[in-house]
């Protein structure tokens, strides 16, 4: 065991059984036949002794071995090498010169134990180590200007509003709206940036409606005042995250100092701004609307954090990392258009082939048996460092499921059921199919779903086939008996069914309109007629309820000429159905 423990530092297999048969076995015997070795080596560059002393003979003259079996990787100085494996470690220092005498050497330290495995050195970049090296990549990879900007051409244009707005140095307030991951934040700090002037024009000022009040914003429009009336005027742009989560009377607090100019105000959203954020704070600001990144787009983002030494992977993992086409193709295809869900994703896989770079590479470096005697090729031998191969693997590990925007209450709900309501009103069942499939990957509620299957059913097929209505009702049944997932099937089944099923939209017109006949008539709305009126009592048989009214069962062809609307409505006409034999007199009857 502790010749193979000396063989895979690489030191000769005939120099390391000297060193055993010199210093004997025990517990401390790889330890003392290290010391040995280097002892050794060192007094016969010296030159002043060709034969190998014991360690016991005198104070050694090297450095307590115990340190280089607590090595730990650090990121080097400004000044230092690359870092080398702990193997290389032990043999460049084991030539270095011995302490003057008297000197003092390092600090025994309490050796480790044999089973304990070397740490592989990571290389780092000096310049970054100083740096979080926690800090997400998706965050260091934040464009600094508008040009580092991707995916947003249309707001990014030579002559568009931002940038004639840049140029002239007149920043309108603005409104950011766009699902999460797209650049909301990313554009509106790059703003400032990219001014011609930024020192002497802005000063950015960030604040989150998630953790700040009133209070916080108005000790920045404070001191938003103060500096526009300092020396060197600077104007303050005050950016506001997820503003959508400040109520009334929060929005309230911006509207004078937009106002007055105290403040350039930009807010970011995720929601509608027409639903959350009031309309006197819209009609100060212009809405920026923000889409989805393509998979192009998130492609050179990927590309860019994989290839940047100071701020992309290389810097998270400390290994120089290589990522290949196929992941990042896999994982710019299922982000659904979030950059930071993609470089998260990147990082995590990175993170994984990290680790299994340093573990192959660490058991190579146990494993070797360097044949050579010569130090500088030991050396060269295990300066190697390990690279990070990221496969398509790592990247479906990373990912997990495919990401799908959806949400339970907000903007991208009520699109995915307009679209699913209007492909069945459509009769495209393939369609309406596929944003079924949307919304249940999405993680909605298939009661939700089946109660909007409910309501198309009469409004959209309607008495062109009144058992679909059944079919509704029944479906919504059985996914309360079911639940997911088995209730797919039963909610694909009734969309089918109703987007196939024959279309009339006459019931819901017509309701439509005999309520908008109620809402809009004059005055007291007309009491019911007497005829039409139930007369239980006595007093309301005298008073002429029911008085002439005629039972259609035992009358039909003179109940065809009795009137049942108000007399001001007489004739009107409000369901729009092919006429039978039992229907009533319409207005062209009369």
């Amino acid at each position: 065991m502790e010749m193979e423990q000396l063989l895979s530092m690489g030191f000769p297999s005939e120099l390391a059984a000297q060193a055993l048969a010199a210093t004997g076995t025990g517990g401390n015997s790889i330890l003392k036949a290290t010391e040995w070795i280097l002892n050794r080596e060192s007094s016969t560059s010296a030159g002043t002794s060709t034969n190998p002393s014991p360690i016991s003979s005198g104070r050694p003259c090297q450095p307590k071995l115990d340190r280089f079996f607590l090595f730990q990787s650090k990121p080097p100085s400004s000044d230092s090498p690359r870092p080398v494996p702990a193997s290389a470690r032990k043999l460049q220092e084991g030539s270095e010169s011995t302490p003057a005498a008297g000197g003092e050497g390092p600090e025994e330290e309490a050796p480790l134990s044999k089973s304990k495995r070397l740490k592989l050195a990571i290389p780092a970049n000096p310049k970054n180590a100083d740096n979080n090296t926690n800090e997400p990549l998706s965050e260091r990879m934040r464009p600094r200007t508008l040009d580092d900007v991707v995916g947003q051409d249309h707001l990014l244009a030579p002559n568009s509003l931002l940038r004639s707005a840049i140029d002239c140095e007149r920043l309108p307030s603005l409104v950011f709206w766009g699902p999460p991951g797209v650049g909301k934040t990313s554009i509106a700090k790059s703003i400032i940036n990219s001014a011609s002037r930024p020192c002497s024009s802005y000063r950015f000022v960030s604040l989150s409606a998630v953790t700040c009040g009133v209070k916080d914003v108005r000790d920045a429009i404070d001191e938003a005042r103060k500096k526009k009336q300092a020396a060197k005027k600077k104007q303050t742009v005050l950016f506001v995250d997820e503003v959508h989560r400040f109520n009334k009377s929060q929005q309230d607090s911006f509207l004078p100092v937009i106002e007055d100019g105290s403040i350039v105000f930009m807010g970011a959203t995720t929601e509608n701004p027409s639903f959350h954020l009031i309309r006197p704070l819209l009609s100060r600001c212009r809405v920026l609307v923000l889409h989805p990144l393509r998979p192009h787009a998130v492609e050179l983002l990927l590309k860019r954090a994989a290839n940047d030494s100071d701020k992309g992977l290389a810097r998270g993992v400390r290994m120089p990392v290589h990522v290949n086409d196929e992941a990042i193709h896999f994982i710019s295809a299922n982000c659904d258009g979030d950059a930071r869900v993609a470089l998260n994703a990147l990082e995590v896989s990175a993170t994984t082939a990290a680790t299994r770079a340093a573990s192959t590479s660490s058991s190579s470096i146990s494993n070797s048996t360097p044949t050579s005697t010569n130090d500088d090729d030991d050396r060269d031998h295990n300066k190697l460092v390990a690279t990070a191969v990221v496969t398509l693997e790592d990247a479906k590990e990373a990912l997990q499921c495919k990401h799908v925007a959806s949400d339970k209450a907000g903007e991208e709900h009520y699109n995915l059921i307009s679209a699913l309501h209007k492909s069945m009103r459509g009769s495209d069942a393939n369609a309406a199919i596929y944003w079924l499939a949307r919304m249940l990957e999405g993680g909605q509620e298939p009661l939700y779903i089946a109660r909007r299957l409910i309501r198309f059913a009469s409004e959209d097929v309607g008495l062109a086939d009144p058992s679909a209505l059944s079919q509704a009702v029944a479906c919504h049944q059985a996914c309360h008996f079911l639940g997911m997932p088995e209730c797919n099937v039963i909610l694909a089944q009734c969309v089918a069914y109703l987007a196939l099923a024959p279309k009339s939209v006459a019931v819901y017109k017509a309701i439509g309109s005999a309520q908008q006949v109620v809402r809009d008539s004059v005055g007291q709305n007309e009491g019911v007629p007497l005829h039409l009126r139930n007369a239980p009592t006595k007093l309301m048989k005298e008073l002429g309820y029911a008085n002439g009214y005629i039972y259609p069962p035992d009358n039909p062809s003179a109940s065809a000429t009795q009137a049942y609307l108000p007399p001001s409505l007489e004739g009107y006409k409000f369901l729009d159905w092919p006429i039978t034999s039992n229907s009533t007199k319409t207005k062209s009857d009369g």
